[in-house]
């Protein structure tokens, strides 16, 4: 696996950390199939607990398509988080180029009830074989 950088950004008192990594043994050059896995942190800053609702994704690769994901929670749980606590999971993504990137939100209801839209910063996806 060849890793890259690492993205960060805050909202809302909801801090969102990206290792995005591509996986050559699961990739195929010739078939155009590019996997990458990205690790995600979700760290609550603030007072109250942050319930995750919904994920929203923008991807886009290198040939200029670009792909909408929509759903409930990640990878199939909607997280409560605690104050001062985090959620780790990972996921992935396979582009039919070398690279691309992705970005999005996230939908999060506090415990007050009122919800938030929490930003996933854009991070770059770029197989190994660019270097």
């Amino acid at each position: 696996m060849y890793k890259s950088a690492v993205y960060t950004e805050t909202s809302h008192d909801v801090k969102i950390v990206v290792k995005p990594t591509y996986v050559e043994d699961e990739s195929d050059v010739i078939t155009g199939k590019y996997v990458f896995v990205y690790f995600i942190t979700i760290e609550n800053l603030g007072s109250e607990p942050v319930k995750l609702l919904r994920r929203h994704w923008s991807i886009e690769d290198s040939a200029g398509e670009t792909y909408e994901v929509n759903g409930d929670g990640v990878v199939g749980r909607q997280p409560v988080i605690q104050p001062g606590k985090s959620h780790n999971y990972n996921s992935y993504c396979v582009l039919k180029s070398m690279s691309g990137s992705m970005q999005g939100h996230y939908i999060m209801q506090k415990e007050s009830g009122e919800q938030i839209q929490v930003s996933i910063p854009r991070f770059v996806l770029r197989s190994h074989l660019l270097n």
